[in-house]
């Protein structure tokens, strides 16, 4: 009489697949068609943050206290960006629960490489917009300091 060890049923490993292919779908979705919420013209945006980061310089020099943070309503942007990381860290998670089960390896590589391709596309993208916008900050800051240089 052979003994033969059952494999139990990729149950985690496949609801991790289908968290994974969701969280990776709204995420892309939310990349190439969002923001969904109206928004400020980029220009706008980017001309408002060089004016605040002079004032609090300004501020700092001659010891006026800063201005209070003030909280950001939530959108439906942000709703997306919470369900996106929650279904890719879920989907992680039940993969690495499918693992441990010891279920069929493909459902489990494709939860775990779905949910970790989900979080690697935002943080990817957010790098890259961080950094440009870092850029664009500088250039303009650069710009603003020659043309009030010639004014002060």
């Amino acid at each position: 009489m052979s003994q033969t060890i059952l494999k139990p049923r990729p149950t985690a490993s496949f609801f991790g697949v289908i968290f994974g292919a969701c969280a990776l779908l709204i995420v892309m979705t939310h990349f190439w068609i969002g923001p969904f919420t109206p928004q400020q013209d980029i220009s706008v945006s980017i001309g408002e943050i060089a004016g605040e980061i002079r004032q609090a310089a300004a501020r700092a020099l001659t010891g006026a206290p800063q201005t209070e943070p003030q909280v950001n309503p939530w959108n439906i942007d942000d709703t997306l960006k919470l369900i996106g990381t929650l279904l890719a860290g879920s989907a992680v998670v039940l993969g690495i629960i499918g693992y441990i089960r010891h279920e069929a390896k493909r459902p489990i590589i494709g939860a775990l490489a779905l949910g970790i391709g989900a979080i690697l596309f935002q943080v990817v993208t957010w790098a890259i917009l961080l950094v440009v916008g870092v850029i664009l900050l500088i250039g303009i800051m650069q710009n603003m300091g020659e043309i009030l240089g010639d004014w002060i």
